[in-house]
């Protein structure tokens, strides 16, 4: 199978490097484009054996999948350049936050194949939370050829497209918020008197054992909280401080956040398409 990139920024990357090791998709045939910097092309070719090229003809020809991975200020030139070689039996996935499947089926054709996916960055040690949606033309095989992608990278959740800003905005930005919450823990500890080294082995210890906790006992995570928090403890002093300065209300207000920023993005870009 074919598969070509059309990007070959940090997300084309992440999803590269999550497929060549992955033993189902490995033998992959993976080809990767970009606008114009060729040294980068070369950076992925040499780290992960991918095949580089700007003929966008040669690319094009005999491709199963177009994956669409360039940045979104990209995209209509992009989609653009590639649609007069798209035929109705390839299939196109996109993984460009906010742009909805019917803008990028009025760009590239009213009844080409598209899936849309909101993967992110821990696709690079396959562990990648995947939102997925597709199109009405988007055939039974297909769905199952895009799952194959995104499942050997991680996780896969099908669901509506209106919900894919929320993806966006809880998974896809998600890992920013665990390094950010990461950072101040690292921070407190080294102003406590550990070095930043013996803070990161307490710290990735304790953030791995307890999203293997989540996992494992499927309790919600109140409940666990609640189990660990007794009455006068360090926990519940700890809890107080957080709640004093709002640091729930300040994660969902992030979230929703970044899920609003999204749509809005979404609407700046579609609503602004030149007219020529």
């Amino acid at each position: 199978m074919k598969i070509l990139f059309v990007g070959a920024g940090s997300i084309a990357e992440a999803m590269i490097q999550g497929i060549v090791q992955a033993p189902n998709l490995n033998k992959l045939d993976m080809w990767v484009t970009n606008r114009s910097n060729r040294e980068r092309l070369d950076t992925l070719q040499h780290k992960y054996s991918v095949q580089i090229s700007y003929d966008l003809r040669a690319l094009l020809s005999g491709a199963d999948v177009i994956i669409l991975a360039m940045k979104p200020k990209d995209a209509r030139d992009a989609m653009k350049d590639i649609h007069q070689y798209l035929t109705k039996d390839q299939l196109v996935i996109s993984v460009l936050a906010g742009l909805s499947l019917q803008f990028i089926n009025r760009m590239l054709g009213e009844t080409i194949a598209i899936a849309r996916a909101m993967p992110n960055t821990s696709a690079t040690i396959l562990q990648s939370a995947t939102g997925l949606s597709f199109n009405e033309y988007v055939t039974t095989e297909q769905q199952g050829i895009v799952r194959s992608i995104f499942s050997s990278i991680g996780t896969v959740t099908v669901v509506d497209e209106q919900q894919l800003d929320l993806v966006t905005g809880l998974s896809g930005s998600g890992p920013a918020y665990i390094y950010y919450v990461a950072e101040a823990m690292e921070q407190a500890a080294v102003e406590l008197g550990l070095t930043a080294e013996e803070a990161k082995r307490f710290i990735l210890q304790t953030l791995t054992g307890a999203s293997k906790m989540l996992e494992a006992t499927n309790k919600p995570p109140y409940v666990l909280r609640q189990a660990i928090t007794s009455a006068g403890g360090t926990t519940e002093a700890g809890i107080k401080k957080l709640d004093r300065y709002h640091t729930k209300e300040a994660f969902k207000a992030c979230i929703k956040e970044a899920t609003e920023h999204s749509g809005r993005l979404r609407s700046q870009f579609e609503h602004n398409e030149p007219t020529d």
